[in-house]
């Protein structure tokens, strides 16, 4: 099996990176810069699992010459659309993409392009990121791979592809139901992102506010009000779950996006929260509480350059 790794990134290049240390045949689509930062430097690797320390196989989106069995999606949100070109001289008859972006709307977009038939479901908990020089760092031991046909069934090309992500040094496991694995995800990261990116804090710090648990409950209660309308409805369980652990006195978890904000970079506004809302407003549900996150966010995204 040939895989195509869709970007070198903190997630792209870890997956990517432990595969084709295992042996796999596994090529990374970069953009220009990092290639040239990859062939002076390699793909290095830190991790609690082990370091490593690779030269891989590169390719910019003007070498694509043929289908590859497996494409591994891997880039943010706001780059789908910018990667739906760059990958299509990649995609053949019997290619099953493989995206593990966040929310839904990325599958609507490469249904639309590919056809439902290309399209599989996964979803990755790999807590990483980009050192200063270009290196993958590990920051939590966690590191799963989720995936399946959204169809649920158990193909021949879903077997294979299951088959080649075994035994490569990180958790790898076939759903037979990853559709509601990745509406379970969405629930939870949309709750979490727009709890932390709303009131810039951690989970703890909002908790320690007087009010903050109940605001954060019903943004939760949101969430899992569209979801349920939209998709497949998270569990009570699921619930209760969520509400625990995002009002939980003193934690220290916060969300990517937070990360992210603090930091002055890019945010999946749209694909987390903009995308969930609009599937409420369909629904006739209100969401006051994730609007206002997305409203935030998304002022903050006008102003960033580009």
């Amino acid at each position: 099996m040939r895989l195509l790794v869709v970007g070198a990134g903190s997630t792209g290049g870890y997956f990517g990176g432990r595969l084709a240390e295992a042996g796999r045949d596994v090529t990374f689509l970069v953009r220009p810069r990092r290639a040239a930062q990859l062939r002076e430097t390699g793909l290095r690797i830190r991790s609690p699992h082990g370091d490593a320390d690779l030269v891989p196989q590169l390719a910019l989106a003007e070498d694509l010459r043929g289908p590859y069995d497996a494409i591994l999606l891997t880039v943010k949100g706001y780059a789908l659309q910018a990667s739906l070109d760059d990958i299509a001289p990649a995609v053949g008859p019997d290619t099953i993409i493989l995206p593990v972006l966040n929310g839904m709307r990325h599958i609507d977009l490469l249904t639309e392009r590919f056809g439902a038939q290309a399209v599989g479901g996964g979803l990755c908990r790999c807590s990483t990121t980009l050192g200063e020089n270009g290196e993958i760092i590990q920051l939590a031991k966690f590191q799963d791979l989720v995936y399946g046909e959204l169809s649920g069934e158990k193909t021949a090309r879903i077997e294979a592809l299951d088959a080649f992500l075994q035994g490569a040094g990180f958790e790898a496991r076939l759903s037979p139901d990853i559709a509601r694995e990745m509406w379970g995800k969405w629930f939870f990261l949309s709750s979490l992102a727009a709890a932390t990116c709303l009131m810039r804090g951690t989970i703890g710090e909002i908790a320690a506010v007087p009010g903050g648990a109940s605001v954060v409950e019903a943004i939760v209660d949101e969430a899992q009000t569209i979801i349920s309308a939209a998709g497949v409805a998270p569990s009570p369980k699921a619930v209760a779950t969520a509400k625990a652990q995002l009002t939980e006195a003193g934690s220290k978890l916060t969300s990517s996006m937070f990360r992210d904000l603090e930091a002055g970079l890019a945010v999946e506004a749209v694909e987390i929260l903009g995308d969930l809302v609009a599937r409420g407003e369909k629904h006739g549900i209100s969401a006051p509480l994730l609007t206002a996150a997305y409203v935030n966010l998304a002022v903050y995204a006008g102003r960033q350059p580009g």
